[in-house]
């Protein structure tokens, strides 16, 4: 089953280098495991911009959807036998980013 597992930040700054090793070491262990799927770290929520398309026109918004002290820095999506595996991946890529985490099943 795969699992979404999104990294929440409180405020929009970089890694520290030496969370950003952590976080490699902790992918290559992810690939070398076999739980790799994809992975990827997001710009600050100020460079995003919403689409509402269920009108008759598309609607564009410059910023995230929601204004919130939190908001999501970056996910991996993995590939894990049942939510108890996946939950020890997450608690360790938690440890290794230095933020916390949310795991949610894929349907």
């Amino acid at each position: 089953m795969q699992y979404l597992v999104s990294v929440i930040a409180d405020e929009t700054y970089s890694a520290t280098d030496e969370e950003m090793a952590a976080t490699i070491a902790f992918n290559k262990g992810l690939q070398a495991d076999g739980y790799w799927v994809f992975a990827g770290g997001l710009t600050e929520p100020s460079t995003a911009t919403v689409v509402d398309n269920r009108g008759g026109e598309a609607l564009f918004t410059d910023g995230p959807f929601l204004e919130s002290k939190e908001h999501l820095a970056g996910f991996w999506v993995m590939e894990a036998p049942d939510l108890d595996v996946a939950l020890e991946l997450a608690a360790a890529g938690s440890k290794a980013c230095n933020r916390k985490v949310e795991v949610r099943p894929f349907q």
